[in-house]
């Protein structure tokens, strides 16, 4: 008898999946905010031609892909975000919404080659249901996905969860720490052994170890 397939592996598709749940978590989007544009979905890496220490989550393009009679944006999911977690990449393809919307309402949401987040960004972003603060040097781009919101996706949450079996090693130049990029500086949740829960910066947990007080194993990104 044959051994039946691993979970999310699709018959042998690995990323197969996982574009389909992008796809209909920004579709889920969408539904919810109607001035969200359709747009190509992609997965890559987001250290790849980064400065050593640098990660893309994510990021919006206008107009880069060409579909029957139309041009649509580009949404970018970087590969090594996968390994945040299903509320996380969410909150990535909804930081990139609100980039979306800026575009097509004609606001100037950024500046400084697009790293450097407005108060029109955060408008947006909060439009969008995101809790928006304010990260150094980048402006109003550190956006996370409040509790209270987490209901309005959960099938978009649950097929995510499901599909996300893998992620993309950061590339060997690339230090641990993040920075610059979609919501890179948001706290990641990691778990220990025995199953504690936190969530700590990226750049914290960059900096050494941090065990946990019950089983004295180290927090990992979960």
């Amino acid at each position: 008898m044959t051994a039946p397939a691993p979970r999310g592996s699709d018959g042998g598709r690995l990323t197969t999946p996982v574009l389909g749940a992008l796809e209909h978590a920004w579709q889920t989007i969408r539904d919810r905010h109607p001035d969200v544009p359709a747009a190509a979905v992609v997965l890559g890496s987001g250290t790849v031609g980064m400065p050593a220490g640098a990660l893309k989550l994510g990021h919006f393009a206008a107009l880069r892909w060409r579909h029957d009679d139309r041009d649509l944006p580009e949404i970018f999911v970087g590969g090594e975000g996968l390994a945040r977690g299903p509320i996380d990449v969410l909150g990535t393809l909804l930081h990139e919404a609100a980039h979306a919307l800026a575009h097509g309402r004609r606001i100037q949401d950024t500046s400084r080659q697009g790293r450097y987040h407005n108060t029109r960004y955060a408008a947006l972003a909060t439009e969008l249901g995101l809790t928006v603060a304010q990260a150094p040097g980048i402006g109003w781009s550190d956006t996370t996905i409040p509790d209270q919101l987490v209901p309005a996706y959960a099938d978009a949450l649950a097929r995510l969860d499901e599909a996300i079996t893998l992620y993309r090693h950061r590339e060997p130049t690339s230090a641990a720490a993040p920075t610059g990029g979609s919501t890179s500086r948001n706290p990641m949740a990691c778990t220990c052994p025995c199953g504690r829960r936190i969530r700590v910066a990226p750049t914290t947990l960059a900096q050494g170890p941090i065990t946990c007080g019950t089983c004295n194993g180290p927090f990992a990104p979960a």
